[in-house]
């Protein structure tokens, strides 16, 4: 019987493909660095935390007020990718929130 009829896998050699022996070197070395400048990130800004349990959270309505873990005029959060980077201050940049770095995270 044939391997169709066992629904084996067909197996073939590997076909690399060949290079040049002489093969030029860029002039200009690569700066990893380049490489990774146009990679997305999530930035994220937190004000605060806190926990609630789910029947706390149910009763919430507009108006409701949310304590969080930080006082007034505390720094806030900056993030990316999860792993806080900066802190900053809360600015009004025209119509829209901003955050005004004030110090950056080094560990």
């Amino acid at each position: 019987m044939s391997p169709q009829e066992y629904n084996e896998p067909i197996v073939q050699p590997v076909q690399f493909a060949q290079f040049e022996k002489n093969q030029k070197v860029p002039d200009k070395p690569v700066n990893t660095l380049e490489l990774l400048q146009d990679v997305p990130l999530v930035v994220t800004a937190e004000l605060g935390r806190t926990k609630m349990l789910v029947k706390d959270i149910l009763k919430l309505t507009v108006g409701s007020v949310i304590e969080l873990d930080k006082l007034a005029g505390e720094p806030v959060d900056i993030l990316v990718n999860g792993k806080i980077i900066a802190r900053g201050e809360v600015i009004a940049v025209n119509e829209n929130f901003g955050i005004r770095i004030t110090e950056i995270v080094k560990e």
